[in-house]
């Protein structure tokens, strides 16, 4: 599978963004998805993931009560309403597919297969 994400940009803080990701080359209905990001100078790490059938969801502590992970598996695409951004959200955000069978979510990196090239989000204060 092949995943694009898109919808960063530049906002300033308590504003709100919508990331999307969407997966060509297989259905997304096969996968658990997951949201990562990485800040300057820091390593990347788990945002967001919901299992396969959207029935689940598992989030950052850092994130919880502001984004919501969502999925559409009609339209094969998976995504990130982040609200009440702050500076500290700043970041690359990456979407990525885990392959592994099971009724699950995953904050490990590890564990996903597939991993989309990333999109900037840049909150300002």
């Amino acid at each position: 599978v092949q995943l694009q994400a898109s919808g960063g940009g530049l906002v300033q803080g308590g504003a709100s963004l919508r990331l999307s990701c969407a997966a060509s080359g297989d259905s997304i209905s096969n996968y658990v998805m997951g949201w990562f990001r990485r800040a300057p100078g820091k390593e990347r790490e788990f945002v967001a993931a919901i299992n396969r059938s959207g029935g689940r969801s598992d989030y950052a502590d850092s994130v919880k009560g502001r984004f919501t992970i969502s999925r559409d598996n009609a339209k094969n695409t998976v995504y990130l309403q982040m609200n009440s951004l702050k500076p500290e959200d700043t970041a690359v955000y990456f979407c990525a597919a885990d392959r592994r069978i099971g009724d699950f979510t995953s904050t490990r990196q590890d564990s996903y297969d597939y991993w989309g090239q990333g999109t900037q989000v840049t909150v300002s204060s």
